[in-house]
């Protein structure tokens, strides 16, 4: 069994950082991108945690 890996997801809205983070989780993606929106209307973090993270998250693999 292949360990899994965090990557970016295949149903992208913006860069798919929310869907790979919930398909890692195994969770809802709407509920992730709802913690990214209260992070960044919060404390302004979620916004700079997507970015770094749309940039050093690598693609998914092509299936």
């Amino acid at each position: 069994m292949e360990p899994k890996r965090l990557t970016k997801g295949h149903t992208k809205m913006i860069c798919g950082v929310c869907s790979g983070l919930a398909e890692y989780l195994n969770v809802d993606v709407t509920l992730v991108r709802l913690g990214v929106v209260v992070l960044t209307a919060v404390w302004g973090s979620g916004l700079l945690a997507y970015i770094v993270a749309a940039i050093i998250m690598p693609e998914p693999p092509l299936e």
